[in-house]
């Protein structure tokens, strides 16, 4: 499947999250269900041209066709258009007479990826297992309050769209991607070394130097919410 516009297709896909609370809960006597407080499940949707999150949201128990379909609704509505394809695995929310009638209603067509073979749905995959690495994993506690969970998925969605290059671009943003940018990894760069010949290779992406070598720098870093692993990494020439 490829694309040619973005919004052309949407992954999507359902994860947990464990909390404080979560996983690690022995199952005897009982079985610990896999609904909050014990975990969030959380949905997320990416276009597959830029690799973009364009929706993100956390649910206390596994939704429902309808739970999903109402999430898509609501996505489709913030970005005032509606992909012409979705992929999805064989979950029973992807299944469901409910979300086949939806989609049709809707023209969308839907690719569902191989049973039990991993990498059928692979751009979803990587952004989950990138959100749980380099996100919840991280928090000291996962929240047990929606609000401040949403928060914290809302947040990673901001920096992940707007801030973390992506190798698949040659280090391109989604966000540059999906809405045309010239990417900032191409602008001319800042070289610190007085005798560096300007005419020479440097690392990729490979950019001109900009003014003069032996820049002095100041190295600025703010972050994303407030959340120390959502940094935001900005040069500014000083001398």
């Amino acid at each position: 499947m490829t694309a040619s516009r973005p919004n052309r297709v949407w992954h999507i896909d359902l994860t947990t999250v464990p909390t404080v609370g979560g996983f690690w809960i022995p199952w005897w006597p009982f079985a610990i269900p896999q609904r909050w407080p014990f975990c969030w499940w959380v949905a997320a949707a990416i276009d597959h041209l830029s690799r973009r999150v364009v929706g993100i949201t956390k649910f206390k128990k596994e939704p429902t066709a309808n739970d999903v379909t109402k999430f898509l609704d609501r996505t489709c509505k913030k970005h005032r258009c509606r992909p012409g394809h979705i992929i999805s695995d064989h979950g029973p929310q992807f299944t469901a007479e409910k979300f086949e009638a939806w989609r049709l209603r809707r023209g969308i067509q839907q690719r569902l990826g191989a049973v039990g073979r991993y990498g059928s749905i692979a751009v979803v995959e990587r952004f989950i297992r990138s959100m749980k690495n380099e996100c919840t994993r991280l928090l000291a506690v996962v929240p047990l309050a929606g609000a401040a969970f949403g928060r914290e998925l809302d947040d990673y969605a901001a920096w992940y769209n707007a801030e973390r290059p992506h190798s698949h671009f040659g280090a391109r943003t989604p966000d540059e991607v999906y809405f045309g940018r010239f990417p900032a990894c191409r602008k001319p760069r800042y070289e610190p070394r007085e005798l560096w010949p300007r005419r020479s290779r440097c690392a990729g992406a490979q950019t001109l130097v900009r003014g003069r070598p032996g820049a002095l720098l100041e190295l600025s870093v703010t972050h994303v919410g407030g959340r120390k692993h959502l940094p935001v990494v900005a040069l500014r020439r000083v001398a």
